[in-house]
């Protein structure tokens, strides 16, 4: 999964708005800021993956196979009927 798919930057975004916030205000300097952006884009690829990982609906396992009885070879036609 790519870290620069829409969903992934869309979330990064979302969790990046209130640092962007502080920015603005003057509460974090800009180092701190693009520090931390880069946080909540990581924050964001890893929400992501996590929600399409349990998203995904489960595969059914493979039924198993009994194991088939060996049946017992009948004995040919001509080992019943003996030379006379």
């Amino acid at each position: 999964m790519s870290p620069l798919r829409w969903d992934v930057l869309l979330a990064g975004f979302v969790l990046a708005l209130p640092v962007l916030a502080l920015g603005l205000r003057g509460d974090l300097s800009p180092e701190e800021v693009m520090n931390r952006v880069l946080w909540c884009l990581g924050a964001g690829y890893v929400a992501v993956a996590l929600l399409r990982w349990a998203s995904t609906p489960r595969t059914p396992p493979a039924p198993r196979r009994s194991p088939t009885p060996t049946t017992a070879r009948e004995p040919s036609e001509d080992a019943h009927h003996s030379p006379a």
